[in-house]
């Protein structure tokens, strides 16, 4: 039984109750874009941690084949929470993606839950994002994304307050008794304008984002 734990199999035992008559291994196969998603993300330099309740020897053993960093094995649901916490508490910013009943508590705990539309109702309510179709690589695209959008929102935010450092003393006549210098109300409303669209045409160039 050691040999099938360390390929990643589950044994189960058929006896008749005086003898062991057979031992089957049962184990799950990864998605077939599972490998490439965790590329995706280490190149992102994110860490990558398993929580699970099957057995140490077996976790490890995909979490190897996977390129998985750390890994939970034989862990209850409030232990996987309890995780996440300590985790949290050493300053790192956790998001947790689960499908499960048992994956609820620790979706809560997270700073950001991710479930999959194939998962659970529990899980999904749970969770602040849910990916459709279950397919773990959107993790990294939904990352990307949610980078993007606020780089986008900071730049937006930046331009708007070079507009009104700019515009509003020019605009109130500060500078027109040494320099004669005033803003026009049609300039005004002009600016105005531009500092829309500058920041609209800013955001539309997320559709644009190859995720």
């Amino acid at each position: 039984m050691p040999l099938i734990r360390k390929e990643g199999k589950t044994p189960i035992i058929l006896t008749d109750g005086k003898a062991v008559l057979a031992i089957v291994g049962v184990a799950d196969t990864y998605k077939d874009n599972a490998i490439a998603a965790i590329h995706s993300l280490h190149k992102m330099r994110i860490e990558l941690v398993m929580l699970t309740g099957d057995n140490q020897q077996t976790a490890e053993f995909i979490a190897k084949q996977l390129g998985i960093d750390k890994v939970y094995a034989e862990v209850l649901p409030k232990d996987k929470a309890n995780i996440i916490h300590e985790l949290q508490e050493t300053g790192m910013y956790v998001s947790m993606a689960g499908d499960g009943v048992n994956d609820a508590p620790a979706l809560a705990q997270s700073n950001v839950g991710i479930a999959m539309s194939t998962g659970t109702d529990v899980a999904i309510e749970t969770a602040d994002i849910t990916l459709l179709g279950g397919d773990i690589s959107k993790i990294a695209a939904a990352i990307r994304l949610s980078r993007m959008t606020m780089r986008t929102i900071k730049q937006n935010l930046f331009w708007a307050f070079i507009y009104n450092i700019v515009g509003i003393p020019i605009a109130t006549g500060i500078f027109y008794p040494f320099l004669g210098l005033i803003l026009n109300p049609v300039f005004a409303g002009l600016a105005m304008a531009l500092s829309s669209v500058s920041v609209v045409s800013n955001s539309l160039r997320l559709k644009l984002l190859k995720l």
